[in-house]
C-alpha cells in the first residue's frame, strides 16, 4: 500500500497543480466565468517632455517690442489746510492759494508697427502731461496720444524713432486653455520682467473692469506696472494686452486679466482711421432675467433680458422697444445675458438693420432696429448699455 502511494502520489499531486493553474489562466474551459476588466496604458512616446527646456528664443523676439512708459501730470490742491479757518478766508476772501503736485506712474506698452504706434491701457496715460517711452535698446523719447478707449481700456500712443521693433501678432482666437504664456512688462519700475503662466480660462467678462469685456485671464505674475504689457505665447508671438489683476492684497495672487489682441487690433485700427472707435447703438438699457424677475413676469426657465429702460429718440425706440419688453434674440442670436448682446450689437455697423425678437405681455413680436452709432461716453454707465 505504501508503495502505491509512493508510486502514484508524486503524479497525482503534480495533476492537481496542473489543473489549478489551468483553471487560473483560462476559466471558461471549465465553465468558469473570467474577470473582464481592461487597463489603458499611455504610450511611451507621452511620457517624453514636449514643452521646450527654455522659453529664451520667445523671450529674446517679443522683449524688444515692450517698452516702459512712465507718465507725469500736474494736479492742483484747492482746499488748503486752513479752509476751515474764519480769519484765514477773511484774508484771502476766493482766492485761495492751491498746491501744486506732480503725479508719476509707471506702465508698459507694445511697439505693434515699425512705423511707430503703441498700445497700451487707457488707465496708465488718462490725463497724463508728458509721457516718455523708454525702449530696451535704451533709446528714450516722449510720446503723443493718438486716442483711447475708455471702454476697452486701450489707448494708442505715436513716437518718431527709426527702427522700431515691432512684435510679431499672434491668433488670441485660437489659444486653448492649458497654454503657455508669458507676461512681459515694468512691474514697480524696477524694469523690464518676464513671468510665465498658462492660459487660465477665455472669454472672461461681467468682471465689472469695462463696458466691453472678453478678457483672456492668465496666472503668469502680472503686478502694478504691468499694465499696457505683453502676454505672448510660447513662440512670442502676441496673444493680448496686460490690463489688470484682481487681488486683495494689491500684489498678484494668479489672476490676471489681458486683452486679446484680436480685440485690441480691431481698437487701434479704428482710433488710426477714424480717430475713435466706431460702435454699433441701440440706446437700451437692459439687465439679465434673473429668477425672481423671471418669476415676476412668469417667464421661468425662458432665456432673455429684459428692457429696463429706453433712451429718447434712439434706434430702439424709434423701432418700438419699450420698458419691461423681454428680448429673446437679436439677429437670431439667443439673448442670454446684457453684456454679451451689448457687444453683439456694438460689433454691428451703423446703419444696418438687425431684426429684434421680443416677447411683450406674454405675445412673441419681431421688431426691426436700424443701428446708430454709440455716443462717445465718458463714464462706464451702472447698468451695460447697448
Amino acid at each position: 500500500m505504501t508503495n502505491a502511494l509512493r508510486f502514484y502520489g508524486w503524479p497525482l499531486v503534480a495533476g492537481v497543480l496542473v489543473a489549478l493553474l489551468i483553471i487560473q489562466r483560462y476559466p471558461h474551459w471549465v465553465g468558469l466565468s473570467p474577470h473582464e476588466y481592461s487597463l489603458h496604458q499611455a504610450p511611451r512616446t507621452i511620457m517624453q517632455q514636449q514643452g521646450p527646456h527654455s522659453y529664451a528664443s520667445a523671450v529674446s523676439s517679443a522683449a524688444p517690442s515692450v517698452a516702459n512708459l512712465y507718465t507725469t501730470k500736474m494736479t492742483s490742491q484747492s482746499e488748503h489746510p486752513m479752509i476751515k479757518d474764519p480769519v484765514f478766508r477773511r484774508f484771502f476772501g476766493e482766492s485761495l492759494p492751491r498746491q501744486r503736485r506732480i503725479e508719476n506712474s509707471l506702465g508698459s506698452a507694445v511697439i505693434m508697427s515699425p512705423q511707430g504706434y503703441l498700445l497700451t491701457n487707457n488707465h496708465v496715460t488718462a490725463n497724463a502731461d508728458q509721457i516718455i517711452v523708454a525702449l530696451k535698446d535704451g533709446r528714450e523719447t516722449l510720446a503723443r496720444v493718438i486716442g483711447s478707449d475708455p471702454e476697452t481700456d486701450l489707448a494708442v500712443l505715436k513716437i518718431d524713432l527709426d527702427k522700431l521693433p515691432a512684435i510679431t501678432l499672434g491668433h488670441s482666437d485660437s489659444i486653448r486653455i492649458g497654454d503657455v504664456t508669458l507676461a512681459i512688462g515694468n512691474p514697480f519700475g524696477v524694469g523690464q520682467t518676464v513671468t510665465m503662466g498658462i492660459i487660465s480660462a477665455t472669454g472672461r467678462n461681467q468682471l465689472g473692469l469695462n463696458t466691453y469685456e472678453d478678457f483672456i485671464q492668465t496666472d503668469a505674475a502680472i503686478n502694478r506696472g504691468n499694465s499696457g504689457g505683453a502676454l505672448v505665447d510660447a513662440n512670442g508671438n502676441l496673444i493680448g494686452i496686460n490690463t489688470a489683476i484682481i487681488s486683495e492684497s494689491g500684489g498678484s495672487q494668479g489672476i490676471g486679466f489681458a486683452i486679446p489682441v484680436k480685440l485690441a487690433l480691431e481698437v487701434m485700427k479704428s482710433i488710426i482711421d477714424h480717430g475713435q472707435v466706431i460702435r454699433g447703438w441701440l440706446g437700451v438699457e437692459v439687465q439679465s432675467l434673473t429668477p425672481e424677475l423671471a418669476e415676476s413676469f412668469g417667464l421661468e426657465g425662458r432665456p432673455g433680458i429684459v428692457v429696463a429702460g429706453v433712451y429718447r429718440d434712439g434706434p430702439a425706440e424709434r423701432a418700438g422697444l419699450q420698458p419691461g419688453d423681454l428680448i429673446l434674440s437679436i439677429d437670431n442670436a439667443r439673448a442670454v445675458d446684457g453684456r454679451s448682446s451689448m457687444n453683439q450689437v456694438a460689433r454691428a455697423r451703423p446703419g444696418n438693420k438687425i431684426a429684434i425678437e421680443i416677447l411683450r405681455n406674454n405675445k412673441p413680436m419681431t421688431l426691426t432696429a436700424e443701428v446708430g452709432m454709440r455716443p462717445v461716453i465718458t463714464a462706464e454707465p451702472d447698468k451695460p448699455d447697448e
